[in-house]
């Protein structure tokens, strides 16, 4: 009879150390906080609703569940940053770094979802709160403030106002990303945000405002 072995971290990965104490799966991936376990084995396309709320009430980051500093950083695509909101609570910098670099959804522009019946697409825009947008960016956005305000959206469920950035830095295949790159993923989403704010009056005028604002947060142009 063999003995049970304990999963040991891939090789491939070195956590940044508020993440070194998560679990690690039996592929050697470490299993952020925030994921949902379901028959004793990570969900990763889930949240865990309860840490959630945990997070937000304690202040926790949302990659390694520890206790957050001064600074907050929160992941996500650039139509996140047009808008300046998240339906994820921060986590800290190194954390949300990490993620942007060794996520395998986020480093391959090309993945897309797994879906089943448990877990779809169309049931996550549903659930979600804001304006879901179920795509795969292509790009990872980490955007670093020292503030961010919960407010609920028009179906009263709980979004998070992101405060003024202090820095945004940008990460595509796992590296730094080029503008040109966080261009084509603007364009490529845009148009989720424009559907929106046409029902509503000004919407557009707020909304292209907002992305003008933002073009000032995009990499630097390259010299060619």
């Amino acid at each position: 009879m063999s003995t049970p072995t304990t999963p040991t971290l891939s090789p491939k990965y070195t956590l940044p150390r508020k993440m070194q104490h998560l679990v690690i799966d039996e592929k050697g991936r470490p299993v952020p906080w925030f994921v949902a376990w379901h028959d004793g084995k990570p969900e990763f396309r889930a949240m865990d609703r309860k840490k959630y709320v945990k997070a937000i009430r304690e202040r926790l980051c949302w990659v390694c569940g520890t206790k957050l500093e001064t600074r907050f950083a929160f992941l996500a695509g650039p139509m996140c940053g047009i808008n300046r909101t998240s339906a994820e609570p921060p986590s800290h910098i190194e954390c949300a770094r990490w993620s942007a670099i060794n996520c395998p959804f986020l480093v391959n522009p090309n993945m897309v979802r797994r879906q089943d019946e448990e877990i779809n697409n169309a049931a996550q825009v549903h659930a979600a709160p804001g304006i879901a947008i179920m795509r795969n960016p292509g790009v990872a956005m980490v955007w670093i403030t020292r503030e961010y305000e919960i407010f609920n959206d028009q179906k009263g469920k709980p979004l998070i106002m992101m405060g003024r950035a202090q820095e945004v830095e940008w990460y595509c295949r796992g590296r730094a990303a080029t503008r040109a790159e966080v261009e084509e993923s603007i364009d490529s989403g845009i148009g989720a945000l424009e559907l929106y704010a046409r029902r509503e009056e000004g919407g557009m005028e707020a909304l292209n405002k907002a992305r003008r604002q933002f073009q000032k947060l995009l990499p630097a142009r390259r010299d060619t």
